[in-house]
């Protein structure tokens, strides 16, 4: 499995990136993603709610964790209210590295 900086830039590079496809390969099929007090489980939840998202820019701060489990924060710029944002993004993963579990808080 990568190393959790090099697993974050990915993330990032990713969900910035206007290729869904790039994206939704990070995931497992039954992964959760909590968001603004909000659930999406599933990639097709996870697709509909990336989608739905506005365009932004990420700017990662620093990683902790393990490969399964490691937090990053990122400063988040973009076209909404209260930009620029620092957000918490705490991962698990599973032994292929894919997420199983993305939790994104202020």
């Amino acid at each position: 499995m990568q190393d959790i900086v090099e697993f974050a830039e990915e993330y990032f590079d990713a969900a910035a990136a206007h290729h869904p496809e790039r994206y939704l390969a990070l995931f497992d099929e039954a992964v959760v993603v909590r968001d603004d007090g909000r659930s999406h489980h599933g990639l097709t939840a996870v697709r509909r709610w990336h989608g739905a998202g506005p365009s932004v820019r990420y700017t990662l701060r620093h990683v902790t964790g393990t490969a399964t489990a490691c937090q990053a924060v990122a400063e988040i710029r973009g076209d909404f209210p209260g930009s620029p944002v620092d957000l918490r993004f705490t991962f698990e993963r599973d032994q292929r590295g894919k997420i199983t579990l993305l939790d994104i808080t202020a």
